[in-house]
């Protein structure tokens, strides 16, 4: 028999749900078995009619119970979970192995942090910008203000393209710093170039197509391409650039970094750009150009982009990631009005659209001129750090053992060694002096090449001059 407890919080009608449900699945109330009518129950109780119609309703409605009419409501017939059902059933389906997931994902932490996670004194980082308290104080004005200028129907489903003032913002960068000139439509936000990527691969291949990637290179791309079921290619990268000769000849994508190839640094000579060119339009595929630090050059203004060359096969890819900071997520594709719309309808299927907040506050924070005095910032605290940097390795005498590269632009550099030495072994030697080095075999697919890949956007001068001092006493 229910009962009300007249001191419980609960609600009359909810201790007698709770209740009945339990005479229920504890099989006090057999299946099939008639319910006592709303109002005589009532009555036995001393509660209203109604509050039991809510309990019947709710038993109804949660498939308890059923009803016919005249003959009243019954016990539904349902299977209870045995004891011994419920220990085999504990741990659920077990999820499919994912070799090729695990083993991309284990690369990418090597890539992005080393085999040993140890803290340590100086950390040549090539993955992250320099960061200020001045850019968190106008960060945080612009996510304030974003914030209480918000109208309620941002707060609906966003546009899949992205936030369209960002985009009119962004148009009007590119135009200004890249020299490239597009309208709003060509441009697609997205979180970051591993989204973009992934986009990307969705959009315009198909399972089994061919992508030429550089190698050594940006590994997120590959392993990305890999996990859609892409057949990744290797092509050289030498001292000019990607070699162009050595792309696969059923290659659909081709991707890399032209302006300061990931990993080796050198800049994409003008013939080799020209090549490339003419093989895409030759023989018909994309070329991804990843535009990731060019903003940062210390001879002269940054090249110009393939995309400004040839804008009906390439997509160039922008991120804020190295501009401001990582944890903005917010990166941009650009290409043809009717590529970006494929991708779009995608990000609508799969993604949606960013999310809104972090859209406002980049906008206002480009609108009220944060971003621009913020790159002429840190482009003078760049130029310090690489005039350092390359200070550093000559007096050491680590440019006589190694060859140096890349120090033209972006943010790291790379002293490469001979491809028959143990570059693991000086990486583990410099963690235990409290030295991060970054190998080059992680950004390698079958390379051979070795060397560190150099970071110095988030290490001040004497800290640089101190880790290469140590990095030369290990060596010479």
């Amino acid at each position: 028999m229910m009962k009300v407890n007249r001191k419980d919080k609960k609600p009359v009608w909810q201790q007698l749900l709770d209740q009945a449900i339990h005479n229920i699945t504890s099989g006090v109330w057999a299946p099939g078995e008639l319910l006592i009518p709303s109002r005589e129950l009532a009555h036995m109780l001393g509660v209203s009619r109604s509050t039991i119609q809510i309990v019947y309703e709710e038993l109804l409605s949660r498939g308890y119970t059923v009803t016919s009419g005249r003959r009243g409501t019954r016990v539904s017939h349902w299977k209870q979970i045995t004891e011994q059902a419920k220990e085999t059933a504990t741990d659920g389906p077990v999820p499919p192995s994912l070799p090729l997931l695990n083993s991309a994902v284990d690369h990418l932490h090597d890539w992005f942090r080393g085999k040993e996670q140890r803290e340590v004194d100086i950390d040549f980082s090539p993955h992250e910008p320099y960061m200020d308290g001045q850019f968190q104080k106008n960060w945080r004005q612009s996510l304030l203000h974003a914030s209480a200028a918000m109208d309620l129907s941002d707060w609906g489903y966003g546009n899949p393209y992205g936030f369209t003032p960002l985009r009119e913002q962004i148009q009007r960068y590119l135009s200004l710093e890249r020299g490239i000139h597009i309208q709003t439509n060509q441009i697609l936000l997205t979180s970051g170039a591993q989204h973009s990527i992934d986009l990307i691969a969705q959009s315009l291949l198909v399972d089994g197509d061919t992508v030429s990637v550089e190698d050594p290179g940006f590994p997120a791309a590959w392993m990305a391409m890999k996990y859609r079921r892409m057949q990744v290619a290797p092509v050289p990268v030498d001292a000019y650039g990607l070699v162009t000769q050595h792309i696969h000849p059923q290659s659909k994508l081709i991707f890399t970094t032209p302006s300061h190839q990931c990993a080796a640094g050198v800049v994409m000579s003008e013939p080799r750009r020209q090549q490339l060119l003419h093989k895409a339009a030759q023989e018909q595929f994309w070329i991804v150009e990843d535009d990731y630090d060019s903003e940062f050059r210390y001879r002269g203004e940054p090249l110009p982009t393939l995309f400004s060359q040839a804008p009906s096969h390439t997509l160039y890819l922008m991120s804020f990631s190295k501009m401001i900071a990582p944890g903005i997520r917010i990166s941009a594709i650009v290409g043809p009005a009717e590529v970006i719309a494929q991708l779009a309808r995608v990000q609508e299927l799969t993604y949606r659209h960013l999310p809104i907040m972090d859209q406002l506050t980049l906008t206002h924070f480009i609108e009220n001129g944060h971003f621009m005095r913020h790159m002429r910032r840190v482009r003078n605290v760049y130029r310090r750090r690489h005039e350092a940097m390359t200070k550093a390795i000559i007096a050491s005498g680590l440019g006589e053992r190694f060859t140096l590269s890349g120090a033209e632009t972006g943010l790291h550099m790379l002293l490469e060694a001979e491809e028959s030495y143990d570059e693991e072994a000086l990486t583990t030697l410099a963690l235990q002096k409290g030295v991060r080095v970054y190998p080059l075999g992680p950004y390698c697919l079958e390379s051979n090449r070795k060397g560190w890949v150099l970071g110095f956007a988030k290490v001040d001068e004497a800290a640089i001059a101190q880790g290469i001092r140590r990095l030369a006493e290990l060596i010479l």
